[in-house]
């Protein structure tokens, strides 16, 4: 039988049966390894017995039986000979004093340690001070008797040695054997507590096995093969297939698969009846927006010509109004030159009633020389009868006095035609400053005048600019009103394809949901719905081409963004619109 094909419980059970000789080989192999490394087991006894070879061939370091030999030999050897024994005994005393510093920081047993260090190394110390102190130096001297005597302490105190380490063998060879029985009690209770545990895991991994195939199996609601077998037909449309469920059985997979089933049978049969009425709707709306799309075209031409006539419009106030400022600034000119005028002849009235001042001078002084003459004449007329009176002796007299006479009456005259030419040119003058004054008043006059007209320019002006601006604004507006209308009809084109694109996905969803049999005599698909209406393309007028010369002909429509056949681009274009 293949191992696919088997039931889920089967499959549970050769998984437990290789998890528990899983179990079992590796304690069988722990206990196998474990017994052969236990206290007096293979392993121990090749240690031991390596370490007891050892122990047997070389002396040891802390029993001081080398170095008593050593002594025995030193002294019964001839002198030339004796240097070599005593490196040696030295030699010997380093290797202890190494030893005994070792065991000194162990963690020996206190009891062996106290036997050590202080009962077998008490005589020791005392043997070593005596060699060095007394029998090295009798044998460098080649004092045989004092070195024998030396030697005789020295056995003293290396037999209180060697009984000390008697007994220390004896109770470490006893303390040996406790931990040996100790050991072996401790592997046999070890042995038995894994024995324990193995089989409760074992029991608990067959336990939690049991558990987990019921929970799969009740969680499943039948075999893994036969849900996968369901949802396979669902997958391929066949939701009339038949699920066979447990009693009481309300919370397993099957049961859920079930009801998705069921689901799935309300969901497609609402989206078949969704989608007819989605391609019904969906070609109105098309035919809605190709009507929207005309009118909004005939709109933006309209529009067009209402943005051409106010660009003309615009023209002709922006002309108004730039020979209103022209007229303007020719008023101010004209003012400012009519001013200066009035200052001038301002100037000039000044200066013809100076010169009226002047004249009027020259005539009293003219009178004053008049009447100087007429009194010189006198006076001559009175020097020439005195003169006459005198005779001979006045007539040098009076020919001064007629010369006198002569000249005062030149004078008179000459004074009578000056003051006649100053009287003439004094009236010219009083006749010329009238005159001056009336044109004073009469550039006075114009410069109010011209004023006025410059205020009224001025406001003209004033008009003329806020009227312009006024147009532009609304010329702006226009423009802007023309823009949108151009961008409303492209939108209202994009929504046509975007009906249409509806109603295609409409179609294919149609077709889509005809997969699904939800009853087992329907399994004929639903025959493919027809488009109703395909929106066409609808020509733009540019308000910013050269239409207008041409009688506003309609431009070529400006490139739209194609409507992709998907529900989700079509309901971004809706949403924009």
């Amino acid at each position: 039988m293949n191992f696919s094909d088997m039931k889920l419980a089967h499959r549970f059970g050769v998984l437990l049966a290789i998890i528990i000789v899983g179990f079992v080989s590796c304690g069988a192999w722990s206990f196998a390894v474990l017994n052969h490394l236990k206290v007096n087991g293979p392993v121990y006894d090749h240690i031991v017995q390596g370490k007891d070879l050892i122990a047997d061939i070389l002396p040891p370091p802390e029993y001081i039986i080398e170095s008593y030999l050593t002594s025995v030999q030193a002294l019964a050897a001839p002198a030339a000979e004796r240097k070599p024994l005593i490196d040696n005994l030295k030699s010997l005393k380093s290797d202890y004093d190494t030893r005994h510093a070792f065991w000194a920081g162990s963690n020996l047993d206190a009891a062996l340690k106290d036997q050590l260090l202080n009962k077998a190394d008490n005589p020791a110390r005392e043997f070593y001070g005596i060699a060095f102190s007394q029998f090295v130096p009798a044998l460098e001297k080649d004092d045989h008797a004092a070195a024998a005597a030396a030697l005789e302490t020295m056995t003293r105190f290396y037999g209180q040695h060697r009984a000390a380490i008697n007994k220390l063998v004896e109770s470490a060879t006893k303390r040996n054997e406790v931990d040996e029985a100790d050991a072996k009690v401790t592997l046999s209770k070890s042995i038995s507590a894994m024995l324990v545990i193995l089989l409760c895991a074992v029991s608990l991994v067959a336990i939690f096995f049991l558990l987990i195939s019921r929970s799969l199996m009740r969680q499943l609601g039948g075999e893994p093969k036969y849900a996968a077998s369901i949802a396979a037909s669902i997958a391929a449309g066949d939701l009339a297939v038949a699920i066979d469920t447990k009693p009481n059985d309300t919370a397993s997979l099957l049961v859920a698969i079930k009801a998705m089933r069921d689901s799935l049978v309300l969901t497609v049969g609402q989206i078949r009846r969704g989608t007819d009425m989605i391609v019904t709707a969906s070609g109105q709306i098309a035919t809605g927006n190709l009507e929207l799309s005309s009118r909004t075209v005939q709109q933006a031409s309209s529009l067009e010509t209402t943005a051409s006539s106010m660009e003309e419009m615009t023209s002709t106030v922006k002309q108004n109004a730039d020979n209103a400022r022209q007229a303007n600034q020719l008023a101010i000119s004209a003012s400012e030159v009519a001013l200066k005028g009035g200052a001038v002849v301002s100037q000039v009235v000044d200066t013809m009633e100076s010169i009226n001042a002047s004249s009027k001078k020259i005539v009293d002084i003219i009178g004053v020389i008049d009447s100087i003459a007429f009194q010189t004449n006198i006076l001559a007329l009175n020097a020439a009868v005195e003169a006459a009176r005198a005779g001979e002796q006045g007539r040098g007299f009076a020919v001064v006095a007629s010369e006198v006479r002569n000249l005062a009456q030149r004078s008179a005259a000459a004074a009578k035609e000056i003051k006649t030419l100053i009287g003439d040119s004094v009236d010219k003058v009083e006749v010329g400053t009238r005159l001056v004054d009336q044109a004073g008043a009469t550039m006075r006059a114009i410069v109010v005048s011209i004023g006025s007209v410059t205020d009224i320019m001025a406001e003209i002006t004033a008009a003329s600019q806020e009227q312009t601006s006024g147009i532009e604004q609304i010329n702006q507006a226009i423009t802007q009103m023309d823009q949108a209308t151009q961008q409303n009809a492209a939108l209202v084109e994009a929504a046509a394809a975007a009906a249409g694109s509806l109603q295609d996905q409409a179609c294919g969803l149609a077709q889509v949901v005809s997969v699904f049999a939800i009853e087992p005599a329907s399994g004929a698909a639903v025959a493919p719905l027809q488009t109703a209406l395909r929106p066409v393309p609808v020509a733009l007028v540019d308000s910013r081409s050269g239409g207008r010369a041409a009688g506003h002909s309609a431009t070529s429509p400006r490139p739209l963004k194609q409507v992709a056949n998907s529900s989700a681009s079509a309901g971004s274009d809706w949403e924009e619109f």
